[in-house]
Protein backbone atom coordinates (compact mmCIF):
# COMPACT_ATOMS: atom_id res chain seq x y z
CA UNK A 1 0.00 0.00 0.00
CA UNK A 2 1.66 3.18 -1.13
CA UNK A 3 2.56 6.04 1.51
CA UNK A 4 1.49 9.45 1.15
CA UNK A 5 4.00 12.49 2.07
CA UNK A 6 2.12 15.09 4.08
CA UNK A 7 5.06 17.73 3.63
CA UNK A 8 8.67 18.13 2.83
CA UNK A 9 11.46 19.79 4.17
CA UNK A 10 14.86 21.07 3.05
CA UNK A 11 16.95 20.98 6.40
CA UNK A 12 20.62 21.07 3.94
CA UNK A 13 21.49 20.75 0.62
CA UNK A 14 20.69 17.38 -0.35
CA UNK A 15 19.20 16.87 2.86
CA UNK A 16 15.62 16.33 3.12
CA UNK A 17 12.91 15.55 5.62
CA UNK A 18 9.65 14.09 5.09
CA UNK A 19 6.46 13.22 7.15
CA UNK A 20 4.52 10.38 5.81
CA UNK A 21 1.39 8.77 6.24
CA UNK A 22 2.19 5.01 7.84
CA UNK A 23 0.12 4.86 11.06
CA UNK A 24 0.77 0.78 12.09
CA UNK A 25 4.52 2.52 12.60
CA UNK A 26 3.68 5.42 14.12
CA UNK A 27 1.86 3.55 16.38
CA UNK A 28 4.75 1.14 17.26
CA UNK A 29 7.65 2.66 16.70
CA UNK A 30 10.44 3.46 18.92
CA UNK A 31 13.57 5.23 19.14
CA UNK A 32 16.26 3.79 17.28
CA UNK A 33 14.75 1.30 14.83
CA UNK A 34 14.09 2.53 11.19
CA UNK A 35 12.20 1.25 8.40
CA UNK A 36 12.59 -0.20 4.92
CA UNK A 37 11.19 1.65 1.90
CA UNK A 38 11.21 1.41 -2.19
CA UNK A 39 10.00 4.48 -4.01
CA UNK A 40 9.04 2.45 -6.89
CA UNK A 41 8.55 -1.08 -8.07
CA UNK A 42 11.88 -1.33 -10.33
CA UNK A 43 13.61 0.78 -7.10
CA UNK A 44 16.26 -0.74 -4.32
CA UNK A 45 15.41 -1.29 -0.69
CA UNK A 46 16.87 1.18 1.19
CA UNK A 47 16.60 1.69 5.41
CA UNK A 48 15.91 5.18 6.92
CA UNK A 49 15.35 5.72 10.80
CA UNK A 50 11.99 6.72 12.46
CA UNK A 51 13.47 10.47 13.32
CA UNK A 52 10.06 11.46 15.03
CA UNK A 53 6.33 9.90 15.00
CA UNK A 54 2.59 11.47 15.56
CA UNK A 55 0.31 8.93 16.51
CA UNK A 56 -2.67 11.65 16.65
CA UNK A 57 -1.98 12.35 12.91
CA UNK A 58 -0.91 8.74 11.98
CA UNK A 59 2.64 10.25 10.62
CA UNK A 60 5.95 9.37 10.70
CA UNK A 61 9.09 11.73 10.17
CA UNK A 62 12.10 10.46 7.57
CA UNK A 63 15.65 12.38 6.99
CA UNK A 64 17.12 11.13 3.44
CA UNK A 65 20.37 12.70 2.56
CA UNK A 66 21.45 11.93 -1.54
CA UNK A 67 23.94 9.54 -1.76
CA UNK A 68 23.09 7.60 -4.57
CA UNK A 69 19.89 7.10 -7.35
CA UNK A 70 17.32 5.57 -4.57
CA UNK A 71 17.97 8.97 -2.34
CA UNK A 72 17.76 10.95 -5.34
CA UNK A 73 14.19 9.63 -6.47
CA UNK A 74 13.12 9.79 -2.92
CA UNK A 75 14.59 13.53 -2.19
CA UNK A 76 12.83 14.16 -5.67
CA UNK A 77 9.37 13.49 -4.34
CA UNK A 78 7.34 16.23 -3.11
CA UNK A 79 3.91 16.75 -0.83
CA UNK A 80 1.46 14.54 -1.88
CA UNK A 81 3.47 11.99 -3.77
CA UNK A 82 3.45 8.57 -2.56
CA UNK A 83 6.57 6.34 -1.57
CA UNK A 84 5.32 2.75 -3.29
CA UNK A 85 5.79 0.75 0.24
CA UNK A 86 7.48 1.01 3.85
CA UNK A 87 8.14 -1.92 5.65
CA UNK A 88 8.47 -1.51 9.96
CA UNK A 89 9.47 -0.69 12.62
CA UNK A 90 12.50 -2.81 11.95
CA UNK A 91 15.44 -3.29 14.53
CA UNK A 92 15.34 -3.52 18.47
CA UNK A 93 14.77 0.18 19.87
CA UNK A 94 17.16 1.98 21.93
CA UNK A 95 17.65 0.54 25.54
CA UNK A 96 16.14 3.49 27.41
CA UNK A 97 17.37 3.83 31.07
CA UNK A 98 15.21 4.66 33.71
CA UNK A 99 15.50 7.61 35.09
CA UNK A 100 18.16 9.23 37.43
CA UNK A 101 20.93 8.43 34.69
CA UNK A 102 23.51 11.37 32.59
CA UNK A 103 23.60 10.05 29.02
CA UNK A 104 25.56 11.41 26.39
CA UNK A 105 24.05 11.57 22.56
CA UNK A 106 26.76 12.38 20.22
CA UNK A 107 25.82 12.80 16.66
CA UNK A 108 27.32 13.79 13.31
CA UNK A 109 25.50 14.39 9.94
CA UNK A 110 22.76 12.42 8.83
CA UNK A 111 22.93 10.53 11.93
CA UNK A 112 21.45 13.50 13.64
CA UNK A 113 18.07 12.05 12.45
CA UNK A 114 18.59 9.87 14.93
CA UNK A 115 19.64 11.71 18.04
CA UNK A 116 16.11 13.49 18.07
CA UNK A 117 14.62 10.40 18.87
CA UNK A 118 16.66 9.11 21.64
CA UNK A 119 17.14 12.91 23.22
CA UNK A 120 13.44 12.54 23.37
CA UNK A 121 13.19 8.77 24.79
CA UNK A 122 15.88 9.68 27.13
CA UNK A 123 14.08 13.41 28.66
CA UNK A 124 10.50 11.14 28.89
CA UNK A 125 11.93 8.56 30.99
CA UNK A 126 13.41 11.43 33.12
CA UNK A 127 17.47 11.06 32.55
CA UNK A 128 19.82 13.90 32.19
CA UNK A 129 21.00 14.05 28.37
CA UNK A 130 23.85 16.08 26.98
CA UNK A 131 24.09 16.67 23.46
CA UNK A 132 27.12 16.92 21.33
CA UNK A 133 26.90 17.86 17.34
CA UNK A 134 29.09 17.98 14.58
CA UNK A 135 29.66 18.97 11.02
CA UNK A 136 32.12 20.04 8.74
CA UNK A 137 30.22 23.77 8.75
CA UNK A 138 27.24 25.22 9.79
CA UNK A 139 25.56 24.71 6.19
CA UNK A 140 25.73 20.61 7.28
CA UNK A 141 23.96 21.12 10.61
CA UNK A 142 20.09 19.45 10.43
CA UNK A 143 17.45 18.99 13.41
CA UNK A 144 19.63 21.51 15.65
CA UNK A 145 16.44 23.63 17.14
CA UNK A 146 14.73 20.20 17.21
CA UNK A 147 17.39 18.71 19.82
CA UNK A 148 18.14 21.69 21.59
CA UNK A 149 14.67 22.19 22.88
CA UNK A 150 14.46 18.21 24.26
CA UNK A 151 18.52 18.44 25.70
CA UNK A 152 20.08 19.48 28.61
CA UNK A 153 22.81 20.66 27.35
CA UNK A 154 23.92 21.00 23.52
CA UNK A 155 27.65 21.18 22.50
CA UNK A 156 28.13 21.94 18.76
CA UNK A 157 31.42 22.01 17.13
CA UNK A 158 32.70 22.36 13.88
CA UNK A 159 35.86 21.13 11.68
CA UNK A 160 36.24 24.81 10.23
CA UNK A 161 34.84 27.06 13.22
CA UNK A 162 32.00 28.48 11.57
CA UNK A 163 29.25 27.15 14.36
CA UNK A 164 29.76 26.46 17.88
CA UNK A 165 33.52 25.42 18.64
CA UNK A 166 35.83 24.53 16.18
CA UNK A 167 37.25 20.63 16.51
CA UNK A 168 35.41 17.46 16.35
CA UNK A 169 33.27 15.83 18.79
CA UNK A 170 35.75 13.96 20.42
CA UNK A 171 37.63 16.73 21.69
CA UNK A 172 34.35 17.99 23.45
CA UNK A 173 33.27 14.63 24.78
CA UNK A 174 36.86 14.37 25.59
CA UNK A 175 36.85 17.77 27.63
CA UNK A 176 33.45 17.05 29.04
CA UNK A 177 35.01 13.72 30.82
CA UNK A 178 37.94 15.38 31.72
CA UNK A 179 35.64 17.81 33.44
CA UNK A 180 34.86 15.34 35.97
CA UNK A 181 31.09 15.33 34.82
CA UNK A 182 29.71 11.96 35.87
CA UNK A 183 28.68 10.10 32.76
CA UNK A 184 26.29 6.79 32.94
CA UNK A 185 26.55 5.79 28.98
CA UNK A 186 27.44 7.52 25.60
CA UNK A 187 25.07 7.08 22.54
CA UNK A 188 26.96 7.42 19.32
CA UNK A 189 25.32 7.52 15.76
CA UNK A 190 27.08 9.17 12.60
CA UNK A 191 29.67 8.62 10.13
CA UNK A 192 31.41 5.62 11.13
CA UNK A 193 34.99 6.78 11.52
CA UNK A 194 33.30 9.42 13.90
CA UNK A 195 31.79 6.33 15.92
CA UNK A 196 35.34 4.38 16.05
CA UNK A 197 37.03 7.15 17.83
CA UNK A 198 34.18 8.42 19.98
CA UNK A 199 34.37 4.62 21.34
CA UNK A 200 38.03 5.11 21.72
CA UNK A 201 37.67 8.13 23.23
CA UNK A 202 35.39 6.44 25.82
CA UNK A 203 36.42 3.60 26.69
CA UNK A 204 40.08 4.18 28.96
CA UNK A 205 37.40 5.71 31.05
CA UNK A 206 35.15 2.71 31.34
CA UNK A 207 31.92 4.87 29.92
CA UNK A 208 29.64 2.61 28.56
CA UNK A 209 29.01 3.48 24.78
CA UNK A 210 26.43 2.00 22.34
CA UNK A 211 26.85 2.54 18.47
CA UNK A 212 24.28 3.20 16.10
CA UNK A 213 25.52 1.30 13.05
CA UNK A 214 24.91 1.62 9.34
CA UNK A 215 25.96 -1.10 7.09
CA UNK A 216 24.80 -2.40 4.14
CA UNK A 217 21.23 -3.56 4.16
CA UNK A 218 18.62 -5.06 1.91
CA UNK A 219 15.70 -7.17 3.39
CA UNK A 220 15.87 -5.85 6.80
CA UNK A 221 14.82 -9.17 8.43
CA UNK A 222 18.35 -10.94 8.96
CA UNK A 223 17.70 -13.43 6.05
CA UNK A 224 20.57 -11.61 3.09
CA UNK A 225 23.34 -11.60 5.18
CA UNK A 226 24.11 -8.33 3.78
CA UNK A 227 24.53 -6.34 7.23
CA UNK A 228 26.79 -8.74 8.89
CA UNK A 229 29.22 -6.88 11.08
CA UNK A 230 30.92 -8.59 13.66
CA UNK A 231 30.87 -7.21 17.78
CA UNK A 232 33.14 -9.19 20.13
CA UNK A 233 34.53 -11.61 17.64
CA UNK A 234 30.98 -12.93 16.47
CA UNK A 235 29.08 -12.11 13.68
CA UNK A 236 25.98 -9.93 14.28
CA UNK A 237 23.00 -9.02 11.64
CA UNK A 238 22.16 -5.29 12.83
CA UNK A 239 18.81 -5.41 11.02
CA UNK A 240 17.40 -7.57 13.73
CA UNK A 241 20.01 -8.00 16.41
CA UNK A 242 20.95 -4.27 16.05
CA UNK A 243 21.33 -1.58 15.04
CA UNK A 244 22.92 -0.47 18.32
CA UNK A 245 26.01 -2.46 19.90
CA UNK A 246 28.02 -1.93 22.10
CA UNK A 247 31.03 0.24 20.51
CA UNK A 248 34.01 -1.40 22.59
CA UNK A 249 33.49 -4.52 20.96
CA UNK A 250 32.52 -3.77 17.11
CA UNK A 251 35.02 -3.84 14.71
CA UNK A 252 34.86 -1.01 12.74
CA UNK A 253 37.69 -1.43 10.78
CA UNK A 254 35.49 -4.20 8.93
CA UNK A 255 32.83 -1.90 8.83
CA UNK A 256 34.58 0.11 7.35
CA UNK A 257 35.63 -1.84 4.49
CA UNK A 258 32.09 -3.08 3.79
CA UNK A 259 30.82 0.19 3.20
CA UNK A 260 33.30 0.67 0.90
CA UNK A 261 32.72 -2.45 -1.49
CA UNK A 262 30.31 -1.33 -4.39
CA UNK A 263 31.39 2.47 -4.37
CA UNK A 264 32.19 1.76 -8.30
CA UNK A 265 28.88 0.15 -9.02
CA UNK A 266 26.71 2.45 -6.60
CA UNK A 267 28.52 5.56 -8.70
CA UNK A 268 27.85 3.98 -12.11
CA UNK A 269 24.32 3.27 -11.36
CA UNK A 270 23.64 7.04 -10.11
CA UNK A 271 25.67 8.41 -13.59
CA UNK A 272 23.45 6.48 -15.83
CA UNK A 273 20.21 5.69 -13.94
CA UNK A 274 16.97 7.15 -14.92
CA UNK A 275 14.11 8.12 -12.39
CA UNK A 276 11.88 5.56 -11.67
CA UNK A 277 9.10 4.27 -14.30
CA UNK A 278 11.74 5.95 -16.57
CA UNK A 279 13.26 4.04 -19.56
CA UNK A 280 16.76 4.41 -20.36
CA UNK A 281 17.15 5.25 -24.34
CA UNK A 282 18.42 2.54 -26.45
Amino acid sequence: MPNKIVTTRELAPKTMLFEVEAPHIAERGRAGQFIILRTCDEGERIPLTIANRNTDTGTITLVAQEVGKTTRDLNALKEGDEILDLAGPLGKPTDIPEGGKTVVCVGGGIGNAVVWPQVTALKEAGNEVIVILGARNKDLFILEDEIRAEADELIITTDDGSHGRKGLVTHALEDLIQSGKKIDEVITIGPVIMMKFVCKTTEPHGIPTQASLNPIMIDGTGMCGACRVTVDGKTRFACVEGPEFNGHHVDFDELITRLSYYKEEEAEALEHACACGEKLEA
